[in-house]
């Protein structure tokens, strides 16, 4: 039985949230204070989709170990905020293999095209 939840090859890509704070800040839970964050994307191997979640918050729980940071050794962390997305991936991993993909609601041809980047801008 086909279940969409299930890749039929094991493998799962997941994003999670993580922000950054100073440890000695009074207002690190303001719901209203912005905060510098990364949204990163793994993939990991896993037999259902539970698996697969478990293991996202366990890869992403290790970059969230308090550290000294900047010049002046200011105590500072990541935090983790929880997973963003979570999706089988229904093909075998090669070159070419399509693990994500996204539809966009229909736009006019001159902002399709601001979506798209040439090498040179992709590199940072």
């Amino acid at each position: 039985m086909y279940d969409k939840n299930i890749s039929p090859v094991g493998w799962y890509v997941g994003s999670y949230l993580i922000r950054f704070i100073e440890l000695e800040s009074q207002d690190n839970d303001d719901l209203e204070k912005k905060f510098l964050s990364w949204e990163n994307t793994i993939i990991v191997k896993a037999s259902n989709l539970d698996e697969a979640y478990n293991k996202v918050v366990e890869v992403a729980k290790l970059d969230t170990k308090p550290y000294k940071g900047g010049p002046k050794g200011v105590p500072v962390q990541w935090v983790f905020e929880g997973i963003t997305e979570l999706l089988p991936i229904y093909e075998e991993l090669e070159d070419g293999a399509e693990i994500i993909w996204a539809e966009h609601k229909p736009k006019k041809l001159k902002n399709l095209r601001k979506l798209v980047m040439s090498c040179h801008e992709l590199k940072q």
